[in-house]
């Protein structure tokens, strides 16, 4: 059957679409989700009439000059036809109609709908209707029977209904489909289709087949079916004569059976592989009219050879048989065989001369000889599977018509068929946060500056352009004469361009409102045959790509700059600050894939190319739809399928899967409409779509906030949580890197806290893989860890009782002290030019050390949050201590200007022994001396304003805290001396290996703040240390009965509110007593063994009169939290 397939053009916006012929088969007529019905007068008509019916058109049925339509208001309206007044409201629903439908004669009209009724309406009277209730869910199509007498429904409940009309009862159901809940989750839409004229079959298509069931005994006459055909068919059709059935699929194939034999007859492949979801014949049958889900218009044409044939064949016989040849093969080798052959495969045919009349109708290929006219005829072999087969019985086997004649199919050349991947049509250029170009009222540009809408009707053509800070700007109103198209909007200025027409050349448009002088707009032409494609704003610049595959950049105030090649044609732009992000298609894709790529261009000082072509990411089968940028400036977009990517700047500009809206949509048809994105607060800004892919201009929508989720395994696991939580606060907080490596100022106190929210998670997971034996594990943890935090960990391990796993991070803590002196020169040299410390956990082990060498100025703050940190994490115990204890600096923590020193040559010598060990017998501080706090201890302070569990989004949520039960000091002590003991090769006295410990333990514990200790144990005074000596006697003089405790207190207030420069000149002022202390160490270092035994009696003697709390107890409280 010779057939062509006319290439589809855009009806209507994306979703269900409907057609249908009128009476005459003069118009084409269909409707869609943007709310029209259109009138055709061809396929390519241009200027097609619409009536506008609703919001949303789900159906139409036209018969007789009455249009009836299904619209969103629940409502069944008829219209005149093609006029297209309004002539009232047929019936209504208590939700949405699903699918209508005319009777033969066009007397009556039946209507299914969403809340499971089906009701059948007289056009004459609307008042006279009949209510068909039995349906347990949605309907989904319904139809007459030719004669008038039954009507068949189909639901989403599975079954199929036939009704008695008059009776208003069933007569069958079958029970043949897939239950659903809604007519937007169903396989299939099962448009039911009764036969035309003789009213014999009723059609119904079940999965991959049709059944047809006999009228009056109900019974399964037959089914049809295709090899080629493996999705669930849509919608079937009768041609008018009810000799051809059609039926469109969910994938897009298009097959015609002839009922008679129940042979396929023919094959159409969709262009793009969309759903088929409406089918219409021509009234001569020559034509089929067919829509699908994003809203194009398709045709066959040329199908009137076939039905013309089969009537003639029922009407009279052809009584030459060269005629009925000469019908047969004309033209037959130019078509196309199923969907994979083209029109360049087929011979050159040219006609044979000959006297003979019948010979003048057969065709000699190019090469001259002419074909067996009995191997034509009679050859089986030259018809393979996948050709199209016509029944025999479709010929009269009359000798005066000759033999029975294969089907035209077998003529063609048996060529392979293309089965391979088809060529993706390239996505058009887009606006982020525009939708789409044919709305007469859309957003030209939604972004986080503010609104752009465009207003295009009989009315009005103007664009109005709202910010969301009207201190940036008032609203504005412009007309739109030139007829701009795409549109942005920055703090800036307001940059619109408009196509390129006969007459007139592309422009380029801007607004520059935050300019000083008086001149605030200028406009440029591109040169003729170029049209502005995607354009963006930055900070002091505007870009635009073009149609010709240029980039051009202008200055904000109007003056050419830079123009450059894309490699391809642009898709999209987006602009933040002195970034610019380009999306071009980088070739052509295949099988629905996009074949995109991305650069991101830095201008400034230093102009470089960041990303340089690299390919984009996509879902499978998916489009980009948004692009754009952070507001803290990290790039990112979102393709159709709902999935958000940022770019990971710290694993070599990666793309990093950071949220998936589909998740959270309640149905299919659902989408969120991103407009912008946060990475502090982590927000992902976005408008709910309800049954679209974006949101209408009015009422305003409302704008909703979704939360982000890498898709790490197992996220419903404890484990799986907080790594979820450590990695997303890892990417999210990239962006203090970047800025301040630009030289942008940061907010310190955010980095900070995100700092310890990273350190504290991934103690948790210490903690957590201790209690299920995964030592290996805690070790990869600790290698994330920072300096500080191992110590921690150290402890941990060391009363849990593991032993081997805490030598090994005594291993690891030693390596980081060491990476942080090596780090110490590069730090000097980068405070000359930044002022913030660049900090990155996890990736780099010279960020993660690194990070914790703070500047001067963040080192008296340190300072006083150890000593916070040490007063709310004391226990009973700690209540007994003096003030002097919570005044002493972190051992750990590297002094102002100069590195900390952690490691000492005399460490190696006792074979590798745990640098933070304490000795049993001999307690590393006399009685008066204070106990070491740890700079991790500030951490569990924040759990006022951040607590350790629950996501950065909960920080009110107090948490849970389960310790360990503290144990006696000289226990956890003589555990730490067998784990040195141990790792020596041989076990020497006591005695002589308590001096080099206890040598390492005066330089590691900080000195006592009072006066009268000795010299051996001094360390330098802080710079908080020294201004408190010279204030104390000021302080108390105010107050002079605060307690100890209460005049640091207010000390440490104090000294916070210091200016930046005040708090270095104390520190300085500290830094310059330490070479007099190291001097004395030196020298009071030479002294004997029985000095150190004397001092070792004291200390004993000292501990039994106080006993300094246990730091592990701290650990496991912080620790621990199940």
């Amino acid at each position: 059957m010779p057939c062509e397939r006319k290439p589809m053009r855009y009806g209507h916006s994306e979703g269900h679409t409907e057609v249908c012929f009128d009476d005459t088969g003069k118009f084409i007529v269909t409707c869609g989700n943007d709310g029209d019905v259109r009138i055709w007068e061809s396929l390519d008509d241009d200027d097609p009439q619409f009536i506008t019916v609703g919001d949303k058109a789900y159906s139409l049925a036209l018969k007789n000059g009455r249009l009836v339509t299904a619209s969103s208001n629940n409502t069944v309206q008829i219209h005149t036809f093609p006029e297209g007044d309004p002539d009232g409201i047929l019936t209504r629903f208590t939700t949405n109609a699903t699918h209508v439908a005319f009777n033969s004669s066009g007397s009556r009209v039946a209507a299914g709908s969403g809340d499971f009724m089906v009701k059948v309406v007289e056009v004459a009277d609307s008042s006279q209707q009949k209510t068909l209730r039995g349906h347990e869910a949605p309907v989904l199509s319904v139809t007459f029977d030719p004669k008038d007498d039954f009507l068949a429904s189909a639901s989403c409940d599975g079954s199929v209904v036939v009704w008695n009309i008059e009776e208003q009862t069933q007569v069958i159901s079958w029970p043949l489909l897939q239950k659903t809940n809604d007519v937007t989750n169903a396989k299939s839409l099962c448009r039911l289709a009764w036969q035309p004229r003789q009213a014999k079959f009723l059609a119904v298509p079940v999965d991959t087949k049709v059944h047809l069931y006999e009228r009056g005994t109900w019974s399964h006459a037959s089914t049809l079916t295709d090899e080629l055909l493996t999705q669930p068919i849509n919608v079937v059709a009768w041609s008018p004569c009810g000799q051809f059935l059609v039926a469109g699929c969910v994938g897009g194939l298009m097959t015609v059976w002839d009922v008679n034999n129940k042979q396929c007859v023919e094959r159409q492949k969709h262009e793009k592989g969309f759903s088929v979801c409406s089918l219409a014949w021509h009234p001569s049958g020559s034509q089929i009219a067919y829509t699908d889900t994003e809203g194009c218009l398709g045709l066959l044409d040329g199908l009137g050879a076939f039905t013309s044939d089969a009537s003639s064949a029922k009407q009279a016989p052809v009584k030459k048989p060269a005629n009925d040849f000469d019908g047969l093969f004309d033209d037959d080798d130019d078509r196309l065989m199923d969907e994979g052959l083209s029109d360049t495969n087929s011979p050159v045919k040219k006609p044979v001369a000959a006297d003979d009349e019948d010979d003048d109708d057969f065709l000699m290929p190019a090469t001259g000889r002419v074909r067996n006219r009995g191997a034509i005829l009679d050859d089986e072999n030259s018809v393979d599977a996948g050709s199209i087969k016509l029944g025999q019985d479709k010929f009269d086997d009359d000798d005066d018509t000759g033999s029975t004649v294969r089907p035209p199919a077998s003529l063609a050349p048996l060529h392979p068929v293309y089965e391979g991947p088809l060529p993706t049509p390239p996505q058009k250029a887009f606006q982020p946060g525009s939708t789409p170009a044919h709305l007469t009222h859309r957003f030209m540009m939604w972004n986080s500056v503010g609104i752009v809408r465009g207003y295009n009707d009989e009315q009005d053509n103007a664009i109005d352009i709202e910010f969301h800070d009207t201190a940036v700007h008032h609203a504005m109103h412009l007309t739109n004469s030139l007829g701009h198209s795409i549109a942005d909007v920055s703090q800036e200025a307001v940059l619109l361009a408009c196509p390129s027409t006969d007459e007139l050349a592309s422009k380029l448009q801007c607004l520059h409102f935050s300019s000083w002088d008086t001149n605030k707009e200028w406009m440029v032409d591109l040169p003729k045959g170029e049209d502005a494609r995607a354009l963006c704003l930055g900070q002091g610049w505007a870009a635009v790509g073009t149609s010709t595959l240029t980039l051009r950049l202008f200055s904000i105030g109007g003056v050419q700059k830079e123009i450059f090649s894309l490699p391809g044609p642009v898709v999209c732009m987006a602009g933040h600050g002195e970034q610019l992000l380009i999306v071009y298609h980088r070739a052509t894709g295949f099988d629905g894939e996009q074949a995109l790529a991305v650069q991101l261009l830095q201008f400034g000082r230093r102009r470089r190319q960041v990303i340089n072509g690299e390919p984009l990411p996509l879902s499978h089968k998916s489009y980009l739809s948004w692009l754009g940028f952070t507001a803290e400036g990290t790039p990112c977009y979102v393709d159709s399928e709902g999935v958000v990517r940022m770019l990971n700047r710290s694993l070599g500009n990666t793309w990093t899967p950071v949220c998936n809206t589909r998740e959270t949509c309640k149905s299919k048809s659902d989408h969120y409409w991103v407009v912008g994105v946060h990475e502090n607060p982590q927000q992902l800004r976005c408008i709910p779509c309800k049954g679209s892919r974006y949101p209408p201009t009015l009422p305003r929508p409302a704008v909703g906030i979704l939360s982000f989720k890498l898709p790490l395994c197992q996220t419903t696991t404890e484990k799986g949580q907080m790594e979820e939580q450590f990695w997303r606060s890892v990417l999210f907080h990239n962006h203090f890197s970047f800025l301040s490596s630009s030289g942008y100022e940061i907010d310190e106190e955010g980095q900070n806290q995100s700092q310890k929210e990273q350190q504290e998670l991934l103690m948790k997971m210490f903690a957590l893989s201790c209690k299920l034996d995964r030592e290996f594990r805690c070790v990869e943890l600790a290698e994330l860890m920072t300096q500080n935090v191992v110590t921690l960990a150290i402890r941990y391990a060391s009363r849990s009782r593991r032993m081997a796993l805490a030598q090994r991070l005594s291993e690891i803590a030693l390596e980081k002290a060491n990476q942080v002196q090596a780090d110490e020169p590069e730090e000097r040299e980068e405070e000359a030019d930044y002022t913030h410390v660049r900090q990155n956990s996890g990736y780099y082990q010279s960020d993660i050390t690194g990070a914790r060498c703070r500047n001067r100025h963040n080192q008296d703050e340190e300072q006083e949050q150890d000593e916070e940190a040490a007063e709310d994490e004391e226990g009973p115990e700690v209540e007994t201590e003096t003030a002097e204890t919570r005044k002493r600096a972190n051992p750990f923590a590297k002094e102002a200007g100069s590195p900390a020193k952690l490691s000492h040559p005399q460490t190696a010598k006792v074979a590798r022994a745990n640098p933070f060990k304490v000795s049993s017998g001999k307690p590393s501080t006399p009685s008066g001396q204070p106990r070491v706090v740890n700079i991790l201890d500030n951490m569990t302070s924040s759990r006022k304003s951040a607590p350790l569990t629950g996501s950065t989004g909960k920080s009110n949520k107090s948490p849970v805290l389960k310790p360990l039960v503290p144990r006696p000091k000289s226990k956890t002590q003589s555990t730490l001396l067998q784990m040195t003991g141990t790792k020596a090769a041989s076990r020497k006295p006591q005695e002589n290996t308590e001096p080099a410990a206890d040598q390492q333990k005066r330089e590691e514990v900080p000195p006592p703040s009072s006066q009268a200790d000795n010299a051996e144990n001094k360390r330098p005074k802080t710079g908080f240390q020294l201004w408190l000596e010279e204030n104390r006697k000021s302080i108390v003089a105010e107050q002079p009965d605060m307690e100890e405790t209460d005049v640091i207190k207010e000390a440490m207030g104090r000294f916070r509110i210091l200016s930046t420069e005040e708090r270095l000149s104390w520190t300085e002022r500290a830094k310059g007593q330490s070479g007099d202390a190291a001097d004395a160490k030196k020298r009071k270092r030479t002294g004997g063994q029985d000095e150190e035994n004397g001092e070792t009696e004291a200390d004993e003697n000292g501990a039994k009169k106080k006993k300094p709390l246990d730091p592990s107890s701290k650990l496991s409280a912080f620790a621990f939290n199940n």
